[in-house]
């Protein structure tokens, strides 16, 4: 994969986490905002490096980060990897979808 996209759904979820760590650690917030932005890199890179989903949706998978799951999916057909939520890991990811 050469790039990532962010979905809307993960652009607002990130503005949610960022308004959390607004309210309760700012430097937490942004650690976090630079933790996801490395992630989304290496999984650029390597797309196939994060857990499988496929019971949920046949093409999703995940990746921890700091207690939250980076969902995304990876389209080969456009040469790129797609961000789809960013969600706490004790969310129900299957109501999501």
């Amino acid at each position: 994969m050469s790039r990532y996209i962010i979905s809307d759904e993960a652009i607002q979820d990130l503005d949610d986490i960022s308004d959390y760590f607004l309210q309760t650690n700012l430097e937490a917030g942004e650690q976090f905002l630079r933790a996801f932005n490395a992630k989304c890199q290496q999984l650029a890179s390597f797309p196939k490096m994060g857990r499988s989903y496929g019971h949920i949706r046949p093409d999703l998978r995940g990746l921890a980060l700091r207690g939250f799951v980076i969902l995304y999916r990876v389209n080969e057909i456009e040469d790129q990897l797609e961000i789809l939520r960013v969600i706490s890991g004790r969310r129900d990811l299957e109501a999501l979808f």
